[in-house]
């Protein structure tokens, strides 16, 4: 059901995309839906927090391991990629239908996107402080751009192109890390 929503949401839009679309890609009666789910907001939530959790698993392994601030940052990006890519669908809902979400549901959402920027600036502020990174590099607006490039990808990416996923996210991190260079 998760899946099918965020195929769906991913094509439609959470908005576009109606209990009678969710009935006929599941095969269901619409009102049969709601023996297996409370709301569409409900299923909403469940393909955005699916998404933040694929991106945050990978992004708390990077950081806790024993890597240079260099190799983690690549890491990093090359992992958003490939997750981005591997998901998709979920990807694409996790970026961009995330802000219908109500209050309560949103904030959950906020802090796990709050945390994974976190760990984007801490890679960044390890390599500064180890001198592995220019001492003068604005690390939000590093994270920004190692970020910004990272979640773009849904938009152009088509499976089967010229470079894997990851080859692109070793292309972005190259590029990323050249302007960063001590």
């Amino acid at each position: 059901m998760v899946s099918a929503a965020a195929t769906l949401f991913s094509a439609r839009g959470y908005h576009g995309t109606s209990m009678q679309h969710l009935g006929d890609a599941l095969g269901l009666q619409r009102g049969s839906l709601y023996a297996h789910i409370g709301s569409k907001e409900e299923l909403l939530f469940d393909v955005v927090d699916s998404g933040a959790n694929h991106f945050l698993a990978r992004a708390e392994g990077i950081l806790a391991s024993d890597a240079f601030a260099r190799v983690k940052l690549e890491r990093l990006l090359v992992g958003h990629i490939e997750t981005a890519t591997l998901h998709l669908d979920a990807a694409t809902v996790f970026l961009n239908e995330w802000r219908y979400l109500s209050e309560e549901p949103r904030r959950v959402i906020q802090t796990k996107r709050d945390r994974y920027e976190q760990i984007v600036r801490l890679i960044i502020e390890e390599g500064v402080a180890a001198r592995e990174f220019r001492g003068d590099a604005d690390v939000r607006f590093a994270a920004t751009l190692v970020l910004s490039a990272g979640n773009w990808t849904y938009a152009w990416y088509r499976p089967g192109g010229e470079l894997s996923p990851t080859e692109i996210g070793k292309k972005f991190a190259e590029l990323v890390l050249r302007g960063l260079e001590a």
